[in-house]
């Protein structure tokens, strides 16, 4: 199961790079200082000791700041914004921690810290933070390429899964479409019902031709395919089903998962009374912050016939859109006498 969008994958265990990078830096940034030319082994090591003590604060600092801007900015297309922080808010702070630093060795040796000096000082400091940057920024997108690669893998297997499965269940929906085509034109022509439910039976089978390798569809075009779904059934059921679908158009071109609503509504259909008595109501909108796709029907399980639901439908439609990294879950609730599936919209 991938990680969710919300939880960086970068946080991992770094002690191996606290107790073989602090040490070997804090070494490094002391070469161009002179360490080479120092005299004795004593003042060579009280040095590296003094250099260890400031790359190891300057590291960890570093280290709390990536981690806090990353859970401030955690998704691929803040990572500009991201590294513009972190250059900022890191140089800034070498800035004024060097120029701390240069103030009191200069009050202490009694001379003055000159500009030249500064930069020399501040250049050297910013070694640390940018090699700090880097190793956690570069194994942060490592693991993020590594989660997409293991998630692209596991929704090609979702897809081949769901059409090995259709496969075994039904016949080859090319089959059935270009039959349907030939059936058509053999009713008669004055017969408008029949060729106006085969034409509508066409254009089902059509949508599941073209939506079904796609990882995503328009809302616009799956409620369109709804619409044609549901006329099938109205043919069927008559006044015992009663659908009201109020999604604004502009949300036409947000983005779901082919045949999701669909499901939602043969699920409805499937289990639950349809009657005179009892007319199965349907509703297809949005919430009011218009960020997901809501679909619900009037809760009158059928006590006879067909047998109960296993929910596995419901569960192949959470797992795609986890897959597919929507910004919510899907979720699922039954009150007052209604059931409830909420879609998240998913920008294209």
């Amino acid at each position: 199961m991938p990680l969710p969008a919300d939880r960086p994958a970068a946080f991992l265990n770094d002690r191996w790079f606290l107790l073989l990078g602090i040490p070997t830096l804090a070494l490094l940034v002391l070469l161009p200082r002179g360490l080479l030319q120092v005299p004795s082994v004593p003042e060579a090591l009280g040095a590296w000791v003094v250099s260890l003590g400031i790359t190891t604060t300057f590291w960890l600092a570093g280290r709390q700041l990536w981690r806090l801007l990353l859970r401030r900015f955690p998704r691929v297309e803040q990572t500009t914004r991201r590294l513009w922080w972190l250059a900022v808010i890191n140089t800034s702070i070498t800035a004024v921690v060097t120029l701390g630093i240069g103030l009191l060795a200069a009050w202490a040796q009694g001379g003055q810290l000159t500009g030249r000096g500064f930069l020399a000082e501040f250049g050297l400091n910013m070694v640390p933070t940018v090699v700090v940057q880097l190793i956690y920024e570069s194994w942060h997108l490592f693991q993020q390429w590594k989660q997409n690669l293991r998630r692209a893998e596991q929704l090609q297997s979702a897809g081949i899964r769901s059409q090995l499965e259709a496969l075994q269940s039904q016949l080859d929906p090319h089959f059935l479409f270009n039959s349907l085509n030939t059936l058509s034109a053999l009713v008669e022509p004055e017969n408008e019902a029949a060729q106006q439910f085969l034409e509508q039976l066409s254009d089902v089978y059509r949508y599941v031709l073209l939506a079904r390798d796609k990882p995503t569809v328009p809302l616009g075009e799956e409620l369109a395919f709804v619409d044609t779904y549901l006329a099938l059934h109205k043919t069927r059921f008559r006044d015992n089903l009663r659908v009201t679908t109020t999604v604004p158009a502009t949300l036409h071109t947000r983005q779901v998962a082919p045949l999701s609503v669909q499901l939602l509504v043969e699920n409805a259909l499937k289990h639950n009374v349809a009657s005179r008595e009892h007319a199965l109501e349907l509703r297809i909108g949005v919430d009011a912050g218009q960020q997901f796709l809501v679909v619900e029907n009037t809760l009158r399980p059928r006590t006879a016939g067909l047998a109960p639901g296993t929910g596995t439908g419901l569960r192949n439609v959470r797992h795609r859109y986890e897959l597919l990294q929507a910004a919510a879950p899907v979720t699922v609730s039954a009150a007052d006498g209604w059931f409830r599936v909420q879609l998240p919209l998913l920008n294209g």
